[in-house]
Parts: C-alpha cells; structure tokens; sequence
C-alpha cells in the first residue's frame, strides 16, 4: 500500500493514531509493506509535526521523502528509509532505473544538513507558508463570506467549499477562466464532488507572496460579481 499519513492529498486529512495502528496491523496481518510518502510532512502549523508511521514499525514501513517543497524540485534529491532485508535489492533497481543522481548534489545536501542548514530552511519554509496559508483563508473569508476550509492545517494547498450560492460549479469556473484565473475542483483530483451544491476547490498557496493572494482572490470575487450582473 501507498499512503500519504502526514497530509493526505487532496483531502488535505492527517491519520489519527488509531487510523495509523489499524493500518500497521492490516500489514503484519497481510504480511505486506507500507510505502509512507511523507511528502510534506514538515510542513504542519497548528503543531509540531505528527511522527513518521515508519518509527512505529520499521519492518514493514518503506519511508520515502524529498527535497523538492523545501529547496527545489528541480534537484531531483529525495531519500528512502525500508527495511534491511530490501536495501540491496532496492539499491540495484535504483541503478539500473536512472544510473544515480549526481554525486556532488548528494555530497552538499548531506553537508547541508549535518551543519544544520537544511533545519533552519525548513523553518523559514515553516513561516512563510504559514503566512501564505493565513493569507488564503483570510481573503477567502472577506470576500467569499461562508467558505469553509477543510483538512488540517498543513502543507500547501487547502480545500475551500464555496457556499452553493456562488454556483453552479461550471458556470463559476468559467468567469473565473474568463478573467485569466485558473482554478482546480476537487473532483478533477478524482474525489467525489459536492453533493450539498457547494463548491469544492484546490487552491495552492505556497508559490504566491501573501499580497499577491489577497489580490487574487479578490480578483476571482469580482469577476464572479461581473458575471453574476452581466447574466441578471
């Protein structure tokens, strides 16, 4: 099984711990492996960080993360922790796949965060994200009174459920294309959308200044507005 346990997406849902022991005795049970895609795991603002599934059982776990929402995706660096009996096996698969990453990469990112460099970019990634997600709930609150925004407070997108009365879904997606803003429902990521007439939204915050934010949001309210009168 693949499992995002830290910050499921899109739901944007964190496992409970009983979730995270029924999962693990599923496993042993099975006599299966987990692969935990912590993929932005560090990222968490209402708390510390939740721990790894893998700490719990190392045996059955295959634990995999990256660099790529803290430095750079275009690094292409990443790790995975598994089990002892699978490491030989899984170091020849990884060199006949892509014939390795660039050594040097590798040798200043191990430097980075052994001098404790790669700990405190993860802290600025921290507080800047945070702000961008504040940002983003906050201008969604002033000019679409009602949304609610699910999931935990983590990572780098939310879902905002727009009161039904800004819909229907396809119409509010085309004026907001029509004024150059480009937006993802929930049920493009494959999820069941709303049954209740509200509108369900993917909405990343992380590349975005918070002022940028707050002027894109208020971008897409007037653009409903314009469309709302045009149509009347």
């Amino acid at each position: 099984m693949v499992t995002t346990p830290a910050h499921q997406f899109p739901t944007g849902i964190g496992y409970s711990a009983q979730r995270r022991g029924e999962l693990l005795g599923w496993a042993r049970d099975a006599d299966a492996l987990i692969m935990e895609d912590d993929y932005d795991g560090d990222f968490r603002y209402d708390r510390a960080p939740v721990g790894a599934l893998q700490g719990l059982d190392p045996e059955r776990v295959v634990y995999t993360g990256s660099v790529s929402k803290s430095l750079a995706p275009g690094l292409r660096l990443g790790w995975l922790i598994a089990p002892a009996a699978l490491t030989e096996r899984i170091v020849a698969r990884k060199r006949t796949m892509d014939l390795g990453n660039p050594v040097l990469d590798q040798a200043v990112l191990a430097d980075f965060i052994v001098g404790g460099g790669y700990d405190r970019q993860l802290r600025r990634c921290q507080r800047a994200y945070r702000e961008r997600r504040d940002a983003m709930v906050a201008a969604l609150g002033e000019h679409f009174p009602g949304t609610a925004v699910s999931g935990i407070a983590a990572g780098l997108h939310i879902i905002a459920r727009l009161p039904a009365r800004y819909g229907p879904e396809n119409v509010f997606l085309e004026r907001a294309a029509g004024a150059g803003i480009a937006l993802r429902p929930l049920r493009d990521c494959g999820t069941a959308g709303s049954e209740d007439g509200t509108l369900p939204l993917v909405l990343g915050y992380a590349h975005l200044a918070p002022g940028d934010i707050a002027r894109g949001v208020a971008a897409l309210a007037e653009a409903w507005r314009t469309g709302r009168a045009g149509s009347g």
